[in-house]
């Protein structure tokens, strides 16, 4: 191959080198989002499936069977199932947090209704079911069903920690390992295990899936107070929304009064100002809170990729070794 045509980011090397199953796993969504019956399932459905996502959790079962040696087709059927659980927590979020933008396009609760929304979620959650059952693995079934009770278990938390400046740093990280890491983790596992792979790989990978997932939630909180509209959301969303992440959380620790008055008005009360988040972004710096929470994505970036060292020695674990990496250079 030509150094001019390899990708550079380790994102779109992964992809390249899973294209092949990736058009099979596309071309599986297509099929599943499809209702004789109900022709707004898929308009609802292809709005954010085709919307650019990166497809970053079913590439990771991809990777992980193959890492594994597997030869079968039911790594794209979990493939599938990741990606429309997903897809299906992502409709249902935008509904609870009123988003209006998700992927730098409108939402699907903007240009239809809350209505839609939720029920053509609740239908790719079955969908996701019907594709878990087809492998014909109860482990299989077990760890994805609890992959799904976790995730909402995780946004019920966050849910109830929302203006709570008490939340702590330990909250935080069930929230995040409930609504983001349990899928990582999950699309991970089940590859090694659809593989067969021996019982110390599939934890390696689990292991892997957690971490990663934990330093990708951190960097976006992140950016939600340093990023940009190109993330994919308005920035300061989660300051508008009264979420305690970990920035703010770091910085309410060493807050002095009226810097804590500041706190519980915004996010506590809920009365964002004009010109709010450039001073939370002011009090946020001076306190080191980003620079903090930028080095605690790095180390769990770094967990990701100690974890790998019980794989076998494969392009695809070089290439998840450098996805971790890269997770994290969003903010360097």
């Amino acid at each position: 191959m030509d150094l001019a045509t390899v990708p550079a980011k380790p994102h779109d090397r992964l992809a390249s080198a899973l294209s092949g199953d990736m058009a099979a796993v596309n071309a599986m969504i297509r099929e599943r989002m499809a209702s004789e019956h109900a022709p707004r399932i898929p308009e609802v459905t292809a709005h954010l499936v085709e919307a650019g996502g990166k497809r970053l959790r079913p590439m990771l079962t991809l990777a992980a069977a193959r890492l594994c040696g597997y030869g079968g087709p039911y790594h794209v059927h979990l493939a599938a199932t990741v990606e429309f659980i997903h897809t299906a927590t992502l409709l249902h979020d935008d509904v609870v947090d009123d988003s209006k933008q998700r992927r730098g396009r409108p939402t699907a609760n903007l240009l239809w209704d809350n209505t839609s929304s939720v029920l053509v979620g609740d239908y790719l959650f079955a969908r996701s079911f019907q594709l878990m059952v087809e492998t014909g693995s109860l482990r299989v079934l077990d760890i994805l069903a609890n992959a799904s009770a976790t995730i909402a278990e995780g946004e019920v938390l966050q849910l109830t920690a929302a203006r709570n400046l008490a939340t702590t740093e330990d909250t935080y990280l069930r929230v995040v390992r409930g609504k983001t890491a349990a899928l990582f983790s999950a699309a991970t596992e089940v590859g090694g295990i659809i593989a067969g792979a021996p019982e110390a790989q599939v934890r390696a990978l689990h292991a892997y899936g957690d971490a990663l997932g934990i330093a990708f939630q951190i960097v976006d909180d992140l950016l939600d107070y340093g990023g940009t509209e190109a993330i994919g959301k308005s920035r300061g969303d989660d300051f508008r929304e009264g979420k305690l992440t970990l920035p703010v959380i770091r910085a309410l620790a060493r807050a002095d009064a009226d810097e804590r008055a500041f706190w519980a008005r915004a996010i506590g009360k809920g009365r964002v100002e004009d010109g709010d988040l450039e001073r939370a972004q002011a009090i946020l710096a001076r306190h080191g809170a980003l620079e903090s929470t930028r080095q605690s994505a790095l180390d769990w970036a770094a967990t990701a990729r100690r974890s790998l060292g019980a794989l076998p020695d494969h392009a695809l674990r070089d290439m998840l070794s450098d996805l971790a990496d890269y997770v994290v250079e969003r903010i360097s």
